[in-house]
């Protein structure tokens, strides 16, 4: 099992497969790297290095006590970029994930970074704040939190339906899908999970998309019910310097995995530009 003891002790767990341009990919909340299966094996067998990461307290990582913010995530990634010498990389993130990516872009990548995906990202801001008057309602991620910290079997059985579209009309649910989205939350720190849900919602990276250079691809589902793509791509897509979009009618959160063909071929389109 790879792992890397990162300066606080604390051990990231990755996977590291094949050889070629690198692709790192970041997941979402509260999953882990697996969650990356369908593209690893797409862009594995298209000659790509394929990298997964769980994110400290998530999946195979440790439960640290500390350090569940976008600073110290970004900077957990630009260790792993160090270690593995990573260069003209490509970036993809899920969800949180795409927080992840564009703040360790604008943070650490400076001359490592090719390009970055962001998909069904939480970019810019997901809060409902002042300056961000059209957000989610700060009570729905109080109540996340509360499930999250009462309830997170259950809470974590229920949260998959809407994450993969699977409660709309005529939806074809796997229930392999579910549990397998149960099993990578599971795996993770309640306290983790707990932590990184003001870190996805209250995050401001107005300024990380503002301010890097490198092509950004932002992929969003136009049915996603958990990060709604009109308070998220559709903003995040103004502030880029060179930014393309693509949204989907119909697409869920969870698209990575439900309509993996045409995700994948998306990206491989914006890679080989």
């Amino acid at each position: 099992m790879s792992t890397l003891k990162l300066r606080d002790g604390a051990e990231m767990f990755y996977k590291d497969w094949g050889t070629g341009q690198p692709i790192v990919f970041h997941h979402g909340w509260p999953l882990s790297g697996d969650d990356w299966d369908n593209q690893m094996m797409f862009f594995l067998q298209k000659g790509f290095r394929v990298i997964a990461h769980d994110r400290r307290g998530h999946g195979r990582s440790s439960q640290t006590f500390q350090g569940h913010e976008m600073d110290t995530y970004a900077a957990d990634v630009a260790e792993l970029a160090a270690h593995l010498d990573l260069k003209d990389a490509i970036h993809v993130g899920h969800s949180t994930g795409g927080g992840e990516v564009i703040h360790y872009v604008n943070k650490h990548g400076k001359g490592r970074v090719a390009k970055a995906v962001l998909v069904s990202a939480v970019t810019p801001i997901m809060v409902q704040t002042e300056s961000n008057p059209d957000g989610v309602p700060m009570g729905v991620f109080d109540e996340i939190r509360l499930l999250t910290a009462t309830d997170r079997p259950q809470y974590f059985k229920d949260f998959s339906n809407a994450f993969y579209g699977y409660n709309r009309p005529g939806a074809v649910e796997k229930q392999g899908v579910r549990d397998n989205w149960w099993r990578q939350g599971m795996m993770g720190s309640i306290l983790a999970h707990y932590e990184c849900i003001q870190a996805f919602s209250a995050t401001d990276f107005t300024d990380d998309l503002r301010n890097v250079d490198v092509p950004v691809l932002v992929l969003h589902g136009e049915d996603d019910q958990i990060v709604p793509y009109q308070i998220t791509a559709l903003k995040a897509i103004k502030l880029l310097k060179n930014g393309t979009l693509i949204t989907y009618p119909g697409f869920p959160h969870g698209m990575p995995t439900t309509e993996a063909d045409t995700i994948n071929k998306d990206i491989l389109e914006f890679i080989a530009r």
